[in-house]
């Protein structure tokens, strides 16, 4: 089984801590993001992992395998996910964002789901959101899925009752799955792809009638995309260990 984890970006929006570093290579909970990444899939059953790179990207070594985007500057996460494509097109991979971090058993969960392309979502999202924004509504998307099907994601709330959950940045690709996709970006122009971020692209398959696994997960997970996110993460991670209570999104297992 396959891993891509897309490690093009900067991640400008981590300020100071990205200056000098990739973002992957930031630490929480004692472990760079990466390590935390890694693990996890590992722990899954995952025995081939590749970390598309472009900020800083000769940073980026360790016991996997690379690629480039060399255009990671001027195009989005969709662009560097097709930098992948001979191992999309060849094998089953499971995709990961390079600024989550995540346990081991959501990889099993996505994996062991049905469907050509998948995904994981949150059911717990408002609790992570709230830690993270004083309006969890100003950072979240629609989401809806029913019978194990996704129904909406990408668009701006106007209430809470449009978000029945919280894409996370885990995918799962069939080469069947990934067929599907490359047919539809073959009908865009290179601008366009440059521009598509990927919920937007998982919206539009949507409204192709793709078939899209929505796997429903309950904390365990946190996306790192600020210093205060960190911060934050880190207090809760502590405030846990001191009280020997459990924290809905630790993904320290």
């Amino acid at each position: 089984m396959n891993a891509i984890i897309l490690a093009a970006g900067r991640g400008s929006r981590m300020q100071k801590l990205t200056e000098t570093r990739h973002k992957s290579q930031v630490k929480i909970g004692g472990r760079t993001l990466l390590d935390w990444q890694t693990g996890a899939l590992r722990a899954a059953g995952i025995d081939r992992v590749v970390v598309v790179r472009g900020y800083l990207g000769e940073s980026l070594q360790g016991e996997f395998e690379t690629v480039d985007n060399p255009r990671w500057d001027v195009s989005n996460m969709v662009v560097t996910l097709t930098c992948a494509e001979a191992f999309l097109s060849s094998a089953p991979c499971l995709v990961s964002y390079s600024d989550i971090v995540y346990r081991g058993e959501h990889v099993r969960h996505l994996l062991e789901a049905g469907g050509d392309i998948r995904l994981t979502y949150d059911r717990e999202w408002e609790a992570l959101w709230s830690l993270r924004f004083p309006d969890p509504l100003s950072d979240a998307e629609t989401f809806d899925a029913k019978g194990g099907r996704l129904r909406e994601i990408g668009g701006s709330p106007a209430s809470r009752d449009e978000v029945k959950g919280q894409y996370m940045g885990l995918l799962y690709f069939t080469p069947k799955g990934w067929a599907s996709v490359r047919e539809f970006l073959d009908g865009l122009s290179s601008d366009a792809i440059d521009r598509l971020d990927m919920t937007a692209l998982l919206r539009r398959l949507l409204e192709r009638g793709a078939s899209i696994t929505a796997v429903p997960i309950a904390g365990g997970w946190c996306e790192i995309d600020s210093e205060g996110d960190l911060r934050a993460y880190e207090d809760m991670l502590a405030l846990a260990d001191r009280k020997g209570q459990p924290w809905t999104h630790d993904f320290r297992s």
